[in-house]
């Protein structure tokens, strides 16, 4: 790299003296009648990007032939296209290169991705012409431009091989977990949560209670929001005073959220595996057993549970599912010893797939900012006198 740039020249050009964009009116989708069946991509501005799958061949852009950039005018939110597709909003652009012996168009969508965003929370006006054609943007020699996209490139393609690899591994992962918590009917005993243990409402806690240190504490939001399957410490603490007003979980309790704003993270159950007891929030139930408490909460992950809660819930915006519904659920109950024995094959695949410790999501991280600290450096020219 330091030869790379060594003394490198460059000029610096306005962005709209080097790239040309067009409007996606001729290639909007018509039908909404999307299916996986179908081969055409409908492309959105933003984070959805595929809405989904068409089967219209009028009007759509050939990218796999020229590839552009899509570019979101209200968000700034930019893509990498190099499949063909027909689009749905009208808030984007397609951005190309004026001239590819010059200026790759690769390169360009790398460059923008350094840009700091300058967004003004309510402003809705069109970003392209407004302020990116108005961007000075640095333009090397064409083989310097080749290499940072080649090097560029490279770690793209590591992170997608990753991410590759995550997807495959948690479809093996849901796989091995729902084949291993089947039972049928006569092979096992099977017991109402209400059988083999007791539900304890959470009580009082609020955000604004949150303290620099003291006594460890949980809220119902962060269950669904922070924590994965299981917590040894906590992000938040309280007061000791407020805390001998709260209720507590202890080491090997389950830690139900029972509020949520979507079926997928109601009833998304903690388990507490700290030595010392922990307070808990209003809008959870602390489930207390002799069972295996990752056994259960790995059966609370099931299918069977999700239709069971999605039956049950109450409420559109804010859905709840009563503890009284709970402790009707039926579970199977093998020995402890099969319990162990499942709990360690998923813990296996529970910090490959999900721990940002020591699995995957953090490989993938420390790649995403390895890519970042590089582009940045590759891309990071003295203005000099412009």
């Amino acid at each position: 790299m330091e030869k790379l740039l060594d003394g490198v020249e460059v000029k610096w050009e306005f962005l709209d003296k080097v790239s040309d964009y067009e409007q996606p009116t001729k290639y909007l989708v018509k039908s909404k009648n999307y299916s996986d069946d179908f081969d055409i991509p409908v492309l959105t501005a933003g984070k959805t990007f595929i809405l989904g799958y068409t089967d219209e061949i009028d009007g759509v852009y050939k990218a796999s032939k020229n590839p552009v950039i899509i570019f979101d005018d209200f968000t700034t939110a930019n893509k990498w296209v190099d499949f063909d597709f027909k689009a749905k909003s009208s808030a984007m652009k397609m951005i190309t290169s004026k001239n590819e012996s010059e200026v790759l168009l690769k390169y360009i969508y790398y460059w923008l991705n350094t840009l700091p965003t300058e967004l003004v929370e309510g402003d809705h006006k069109r970003q392209w012409i407004s302020n990116f054609a108005n961007k000075l943007i640095p333009i090397p020699d064409l083989q310097i431009q080749e290499e940072i996209v080649r090097i560029l490139d490279t770690f793209t393609e590591l992170t997608a091989e990753l991410t590759a690899e995550l997807t495959a591994r948690k479809m093996q992962y849901k796989y091995y977990q729902d084949k291993l918590l089947t039972f049928e009917e006569g092979d096992v005993e099977w017991k109402t949560l209400g059988e083999i243990g007791e539900f304890v409402r959470g009580n009082g806690l609020q955000k604004s209670d949150f303290a620099e240190s003291g006594v460890g504490c949980i809220h119902y939001g962060q269950i669904y929001t922070y924590y994965g399957n299981f917590a040894y410490q906590t992000k938040s603490f309280v007061s000791p005073t407020l805390a001998t007003k709260l209720r507590k979980a202890q080491k090997g309790d389950l830690i139900i959220a029972t509020t949520s704003e979507n079926i997928e993270d109601v009833c998304k159950p903690l388990v507490w595996l700290g030595e010392d007891e922990v307070c808990v929030s209003g809008e959870t139930y602390i489930f207390k057993h002799n069972q295996n408490p990752k056994y259960l909460a790995y059966y609370l992950q099931t299918p069977m549970f999700f239709d069971y809660k999605k039956q049950n819930r109450t409420g559109t915006k804010v859905i709840r599912v009563h503890g009284d519904k709970l402790e009707k659920f039926k579970i199977p109950i093998p020995s402890l010893t099969e319990q162990n024995r499942i709990v360690s094959i998923l813990d296996k695949f529970d910090a490959l797939t999900s721990s940002i410790t020591e699995g995957l999501p953090r490989e993938i991280k420390l790649r995403q900012k390895q890519y970042e600290y590089y582009r940045n450096m590759l891309l990071s020219f003295p203005k000099g006198e412009v």
